[in-house]
């Protein structure tokens, strides 16, 4: 093996490989810093509403004037739905489902000194909307906890104007398992109480989201009259949301989505486009980095052939003779990954810190991603780069014999 070894250090060029480390450690450093940046950054678009799934619009008929007076229709008929359906644009189309029963909530803090009762209301998504484990998101026959999710902004008038305005104290999103809810709900000739257990809270919807399955049992429970009522808003899964069709047909078709709520979708989508062509750029300097390290190898292989069918002739088989060099590339991969990996978490430190200036209320993000991401890419590059030698030292051996 000490031959091999020998032969391999005396005839190695230190630039070619010096050129391919450095390639390589761009390539894999770009690679690792976008995945990394893009889960520092995207919660700065969606923060929270990660229990809402994939890019979505909340759709409704506009309500004008002359339409209020003659009684327009402000609800989605079946043949609209259909009609979104069936635009090149929509993925998927599920319906807001209102509560047809009466509701009232009291919240209460006896460590606070809170003491609140209101009339309220219940909507609800399709399950696959929201992203919540099944058993926090779920309903029984007989369950006396709800869970729910509400609007931010309901809590943020609560402590910015109602708190203020009576010297109450103000409520955090921490603190508000701590509040005592409790939901009443009547009709059909029947009053039952259940405790409310806040699941989330929603940037995006502007209602009292509950549980399909409670829905479903609710309405047929506690309503008074059993008829299906047409749907007053949807909820539209679309590929791009900065699609210009979506706002031609909304237009045409007299629906509105959320503006700003579409604007967040854009942001988001382009910031996916930016990093996706940022990868492909660290993904090809990897590859051309990758083709100078084989080539080097492959050079430096032919270069010794004749050492090589001799070491080959006198003993030494073919695993033995392209160890070395095989060693030698993962040892290069290796080595990049640690300080592509190093790199990437002092430039995050760098920019994490403007981040968190501009938007303080942003969590650090998860870097489990590029970890795995950066291992994945140094196994299958390491494993090309093994088999490929073997493989040329397998011919050298077959070219011999």
């Amino acid at each position: 093996m000490s031959l091999v070894w020998k032969l391999m250090r005396r005839h190695i060029s230190l630039g070619q490989l010096a050129g391919f480390f450095f390639a390589n450690l761009c390539g894999m450093v770009i690679v690792l810093l976008s995945i990394q940046f893009y889960q520092d950054v995207s919660p700065v678009f969606t923060q929270g509403d990660s229990f809402m799934k994939k890019d979505f619009l909340i759709v409704s008929k506009k309500v004008s004037t002359l339409g209020s007076f003659v009684g327009k229709s402000t609800t989605f008929s079946k043949g609209e739905v259909e009609d979104i359906q069936s635009q090149s644009f929509t993925k998927e189309v599920g319906e807001f489902t209102s509560s047809q029963f009466r509701v009232s909530a009291g919240v209460s803090m006896e460590n606070l000194g809170v003491n609140l009762s209101t009339a309220m209301f219940f909507e609800s998504v399709p399950d696959r909307y929201v992203d919540v484990s099944s058993d926090d998101w779920h309903f029984e026959p007989g369950q006396e906890e709800i869970p729910i999710i509400i609007p931010r902004n309901y809590l943020n008038l609560y402590n910015f104007g109602f708190a203020q305005s009576r010297s109450l104290p103000q409520i955090s999103e921490g603190l508000i398992h701590m509040v005592n809810l409790d939901i009443y709900i009547s009709g059909a000739g029947r009053r039952d109480v259940y405790k409310g257990k806040i699941a989330g809270f929603s940037n995006r919807l502007n209602t009292i989201l509950v549980p399909q399955s409670f829905m479903a049992w609710a309405n047929t429970h506690y309503a008074d009259t059993r008829t299906h009522k047409e749907p007053s808003r949807l909820i539209v899964e679309v590929n791009n949301p900065t699609d210009d069709r979506i706002a031609q047909f909304f237009r045409e078709s007299g629906y509105e989505a959320e503006d700003d709520k579409l604007d967040a979708g854009k942001t988001t989508w382009f910031l996916k486009v930016i990093v996706g062509i940022v990868l492909s750029v660290g993904l090809l300097i990897s590859a051309l980095s990758f083709y100078i390290l084989m080539l080097s190898i492959y050079l430096l292989l032919q270069k010794n052939t004749t050492k090589l069918e001799n070491l080959l002739l006198i003993g030494y088989g073919p695993s033995r003779v392209a160890f070395p060099y095989q060693a030698l590339t993962v040892m290069l991969n290796a080595g990049v990954l640690v300080l592509s990996v190093g790199i990437v978490f002092y430039v995050r430190t760098l920019y994490l810190d403007v981040v968190k200036q501009m938007f303080p209320s942003l969590g650090d993000g998860s870097f489990w991603w590029m970890l795995v991401v950066g291992v994945l890419l140094f196994v299958a590059v390491s494993c090309f780069n093994v088999w490929a030698v073997r493989r040329k030292v397998a011919s050298i051996w077959m070219h011999k014999s």
